[in-house]
């Protein structure tokens, strides 16, 4: 089924890389007109121009709320209108004991995943409501379902994604606005790759280590993400808000053993792998 976004217009932040670009990559296929929000301008411009005339670019630190609401203008400007905000933006932020983690990490942590979040719900609401439509998906995780499958404040932030979009949803139904969750498990994606450097040389080691843990036998990537978010912002899902769709090939279903990502403790793992605030 083709054109199944025709005439919408998305905005995605965190779209140069990962979950975000296969994402953005997937809504133009469908017809989509796409806003690619990033603080990584290079990458960020590279798929736009590749997109063609249905993509552009703009700079976006989603921890800025001036950032997020320019982003949002512009797909107004372009377009008149936002059909479909994704709140993709992500690090892995915080890692170590509970014990040995710093405020200041944590902090930073929380302000990208789900404060990042807030101001993508907040600004999309802002143009949405009054026009009585649109669409807010967000990206979770299986850490935001269920304990022990990421960092502490991963986890924290990825289950306060969870509980926001259930709270706005509840707000902004009788609006005709729906707001649902898309919750990833381990993903074969940048991210991933430098998370534990020093396991993982390549992209291809990493979907390999995924296939190995999925239990399903494969490895799942972006894309089936895109997919999932596509489902989510069609038409076909006009009678679903409030939900969470785990894409983890059944981990959370019926793992026994929850994999902790705790490790030793260390800077914080931001963007393309680089540490530090």
């Amino acid at each position: 089924m083709a054109g199944r976004l025709a005439g919408a217009t998305a905005l995605i932040t965190g779209a140069a890389s990962g979950i975000g670009a296969a994402t953005a990559r997937r809504f133009v296929a469908e017809g989509a007109s796409v806003v690619l929000a990033d603080i990584q301008a290079e990458k960020g411009q590279a798929i736009a121009a590749a997109l063609g005339a249905a993509a552009v670019f703009q700079p976006c630190d989603v921890t800025s709320e001036s950032d997020v609401a320019r982003a949002v203008d512009l797909a107004v400007a372009r377009a008149g209108r936002l059909d479909i905000m994704v709140n993709n933006a992500g690090i892995v932020g915080a890692v170590g004991p509970i014990s040995q983690t710093p405020a200041p990490h944590w902090r930073r942590t929380i302000d990208i995943l789900l404060s990042g979040v807030f101001y993508g719900m907040k600004h999309a609401a802002r143009v949405m409501a009054p026009r009585g439509e649109g669409c807010i998906l967000s990206i979770a995780s299986t850490a935001g379902v269920m304990g022990g499958l990421g960092p502490h404040a991963y986890t924290a932030a990825k289950f306060g994604v969870v509980g926001l979009s259930r709270s706005v949803a509840s707000e902004l139904a009788g609006q005709g606005v729906r707001v649902n969750v898309v919750a990833p498990g381990t993903m074969a994606t940048e991210m991933i790759l430098h998370l534990r450097p020093e396991q993982t040389a390549n992209i291809e080691e990493v979907r390999a280590r995924v296939a190995r843990t999925s239990p399903l036998g494969v490895t799942g990537d972006g894309e089936d993400i895109a997919n999932a978010l596509l489902f989510l912002a069609s038409a076909e899902a006009r009678y679903i808000t409030g939900h969470t769709l785990v894409v983890d090939a059944g981990l959370t279903s019926f793992s026994a053993t929850p994999t902790g990502m705790h490790f030793q403790a260390s800077e914080v793992i931001r963007e393309a792998g680089a540490r530090g605030l």
